[in-house]
């Protein structure tokens, strides 16, 4: 069968921009997103790294450069600081000082930094191209005509919107509106505490946006709600696939969306490592699927990755179900250590659009900010950043 009537069969209708960002070999049929042998693309020339120091020397204290931790190595290397989306904004706006903020990151991450951060600084991504399929895959006028299919039947003022900080300023705004937290996959127990907290007598509900998987594992695993208290609303069908009576029904109805790398996890890749790798710990993010969710032996954040295997005994073998460059940076860091950390399947690829922040991008953007020229600036609308903002207090008030 052809990949269009695949397409069909799944109901299946990404996006122009979405497909765009993952770039080439996307596969709208399945939620492996791209399709890449799990090779880093070639380094860059080595001159660049001397024009990178230089022009980070020539802007001082001027400049803060964050770098995500899927970022490639020949970026990271320049960051000031590292860590996780929302870690990174945050340490954005403890820096005043800095004139320019560099985000070596993807597009929603830098519209948080310049939520968090004064008029004044400048919020630069080096390439515009570095965006999220993930956050793509719920657009603002998606997310509007959900809440009226939620208004028709008769539900929407038991539910409170969450959404993930993998989503736009326009998705974060649309919460903050309507009295909802953002989460990050660290507190997203804590944020659906909440959220059900706000609707009383037991029928309240939350729209989980837009990572299926991380509402569902949350919701399931640390809530003790059961499967068939969540439904899927998926925005390329009327009404989202489900009836009114499912709507009423439903405690989690969860956005039809995912992380294109992470989906990419089977159960059958936890069962090849297993009995590949004897003795292995399989260690997996919450946006994989449910089921891989259930077969790992531990579960949690990019931050509660680095740290159990910063903890881990020496002579520990490790698969880890997360983005490449992560893990192979563990790899090294610890094999000193004789931690075996390896993929838990062979075949994952590192984040396409994680990496278009390659070091060409990143000297263009230093030079330029060195030579007194703003390039790539991110900003938010006032309007759309005090929504958003008003859901991100919300989340920082959290217990």
């Amino acid at each position: 069968m052809g990949a269009v009537n695949t397409a069909q069969t799944l109901d299946v209708e990404p996006t122009p921009l979405a497909l765009l960002l993952l770039g080439r070999n996307a596969d709208p049929a399945s939620e492996r997103g791209v399709d890449c042998p799990g090779d880093l693309p070639a380094p860059s020339d080595p001159d660049l790294v001397e024009r990178a120091r230089a022009a980070k020397a020539r802007l001082g204290e001027r400049l803060f450069v964050l770098g995500h931790h899927y970022q490639r190595d020949e970026v990271i290397q320049f960051a000031d600081v590292t860590g996780d989306s929302f870690k990174l904004a945050r340490d954005a706006a403890a820096r005043p000082q800095a004139e320019y903020i560099v985000f070596c990151g993807v597009h929603f991450m830098a519209e948080s930094a310049d939520i968090l951060t004064s008029d004044a600084q400048a919020v630069v991504l080096p390439d515009l191209a570095a965006g999220c399929s993930m956050a793509d895959m719920a657009t603002a006028e998606q997310v509007a005509e959900a809440w009226d299919v939620l208004t028709d039947a008769g539900v929407a003022d038991v539910t409170v919107p969450v959404t993930y900080m993998n989503s736009s300023a326009d998705i974060k705004a649309f919460t903050g509106r309507h009295g909802g937290t953002v989460c990050t996959s660290s507190n997203a127990t804590r944020a659906l505490e909440w959220a059900f907290s706000q609707r009383g007598d037991g029928d309240g509900k939350v729209l989980f946006l837009p990572d299926q998987h991380l509402g569902r594992n949350t919701a399931v695993r640390d809530l003790g709600m059961s499967l068939d208290d969540c439904v899927v609303y998926n925005p390329h069908k009327p009404g989202g696939g489900l009836t009114a009576d499912q709507l009423r029904r439903a405690r989690m109805i969860l956005w039809r969306g995912h992380c294109s790398v992470h989906g990419r996890f089977s159960v059958d890749s936890v069962n090849e490592v297993r009995a590949r790798v004897p003795g292995v710990n399989v260690l997996v993010h919450p946006e994989c699927r449910h089921e891989v969710v259930a077969a790992a032996d531990h579960v949690g954040s990019t931050e509660y990755i680095i740290k159990t295997l910063d903890a881990a005994p020496a002579g520990s073998k490790w698969a880890v179900g997360t983005e490449l460059n992560l893990v192979r940076r563990l790899a090294n860091r610890y094999a000193a250590e004789d931690k075996e950390i390896v993929f838990l399947d062979r075949t994952v690829c590192f984040c396409s659009t994680m990496n278009r922040i390659d070091l060409p991008h990143l000297v263009w953007a230093l030079e330029s900010l060195a030579d007194g020229k703003v390039v790539n600036r991110i900003t938010v609308d006032p309007e759309t950043e005090h929504f958003a903002k008003l859901a991100l207090d919300r989340m920082l008030a959290l217990p």
